[in-house]
């Protein structure tokens, strides 16, 4: 394989998450004209030129729907996730070794100093949360502290604060929003046929749940495809960052065959919360197969081989 430099693969993996990015509101607008111009195609008129009209008609009001969903979602996902994975701050006093790690990488990095939270599991497993400076938060396993040496430790720190530096909380957010809004649509239309009486229905009405529903599964199908995309070219460059940053990458290459033996953390049952992690715990992965498609995080045989390569 032909060695590809750090900056290098950073450009790539920005510019390919971008372009699946803008896929997001072009999918779902997309969806939408589809279904006005299958519920009006019908009419003696063109179906095209009528479905055109409609859509312009309700273009506003479909962009203010969604910005009201997407402001709501992303102002509270921060607590959601600090109450799905039982993260608590990290006392200062006892935990002097976490906080010099964490405080001489940002000082390397000329990034403010994130909140450290600890989760209480004897698991290797670390993540990063947070909107903004006064929120970004690293938190980590209790199984890591105790287990991991500093430069292991150093390593995944490092991994984290490069998924604060870059922005990747804030895009998988977006991402998760957005097959939010797909999987509540789908949600309504199945209601509204299943007690609504939309499938039984003759006539318009009930075929267009019924149309609504198809389009809101196909929707939500190809969003997922575009957020697990999205999740595993991020974990890759934060690899990179991580090594970079310590200019230790064997180290994160160590701790990540640490962290593949055992990294379940209980209190985590959500996937939309368990893909923040450095390893899905939810996951088992080894070489490319069907299932890889759906995977939030690339093989961590992968990761381990490419750090090893620096």
């Amino acid at each position: 394989m032909k060695y590809v430099g750090l900056q290098t693969q950073i450009w790539r993996n920005n510019i390919n998450s971008l372009i699946l990015l803008l896929m997001f509101p072009l999918v779902f607008y997309a969806l939408s004209w589809l279904f006005v111009f299958l519920i009006s195609g019908d009419g003696e008129y063109d179906p095209v030129a009528n479905a055109n009209t409609s859509f312009i008609y309700m273009f506003p009001w479909i962009t203010a729907g969604v910005a009201i969903w997407f402001l709501i979602a992303y102002f509270s996902h921060t607590s959601m996730i600090n109450k799905a994975t039982g993260s608590r701050p990290l006392e200062r006093k006892e935990n002097k070794r976490v906080y010099n790690l964490v405080e001489n990488l940002c000082i390397t990095a000329g990034m403010k100093t994130p909140k450290i939270n600890v989760i209480e599991d004897d698991s290797y497993n670390a993540f990063a949360s947070g909107l903004n400076e006064k929120t970004y938060t690293v938190s980590v396993s209790r199984g890591m502290l105790n287990r991991l040496d500093d430069k292991e430790l150093e390593g995944v720190i490092a991994h984290e604060l490069t998924h604060i530096r870059n922005k990747d909380v804030r895009l998988l957010i977006v991402s998760i929003i957005f097959v939010g809004i797909f999987s509540f649509l789908a949600e309504m239309f199945f209601r509204s046929m299943l007690y609504g009486g939309g499938g039984n229905r003759k006539g318009k009405g009930g075929g267009a749940v019924i149309i609504g529903l198809v389009l809101a599964l196909v929707g939500y199908l190809i969003s997922i495809l575009f957020r697990f995309a999205i999740s595993r070219k991020r974990e890759y460059m934060a690899d990179a960052g991580g090594a970079e940053m310590t200019k230790n990458p064997l180290a994160l290459a160590s701790a990540l065959r640490k962290i593949s033996s055992d990294p379940r953390i209980e209190a985590v049952e959500r996937q939309d919360v368990a893909q923040m992690f450095i390893e899905n715990p939810q996951e088992k992965k080894k070489g490319f197969s069907f299932s890889t498609i759906f995977a939030t995080h690339p093989p961590i045989e992968e990761r381990i081989r490419l750090l090893e390569q620096y």
